[in-house]
């Protein structure tokens, strides 16, 4: 059998992660158009879990994605994560750290441009 130690074979592999393991609330994060809105709707449904697409929040409904005022985004966002289970998907950066310390599990899509676009 291969020692993964000697020079040339790979580094052994880390245990897989499940759904379940990522906990009730999941932040999910990626480049634009990477397919972050497409899994959270499958992870919401594999799990029965709310999906809160930040895209929605920060945006007026029924417009041509006019951003709300930021105060009104802020609300929106602090009284989701608030929330016992969701899975959230969106980057907005400015609002991490909250939703980082209220979050069980983070998916990251590390997904290249080339394949994004």
């Amino acid at each position: 059998m291969p020692n993964s130690k000697k020079p040339g074979f790979p580094p052994p592999l880390a245990p897989a992660v499940t759904l379940d393991d990522l906990g009730p609330r999941v932040v999910l994060m990626g480049p634009s158009n990477a397919g972050k809105s497409t899994l959270a709707r499958a992870i919401g449904r594999a799990r029965k879990m709310p999906v809160v697409h930040l895209d929605l929040l920060h945006h007026l409904p029924g417009t041509d994605w006019v951003p709300r005022a930021p105060e009104a985004f802020v609300r929106l966002h602090d009284a989701a994560i608030q929330q016992d289970r969701w899975e959230m998907e969106g980057n907005y950066t400015r609002l991490l750290p909250q939703r980082l310390a209220r979050a069980s599990g983070l998916i990251l899509l590390d997904v290249p441009t080339r394949v994004s676009l």
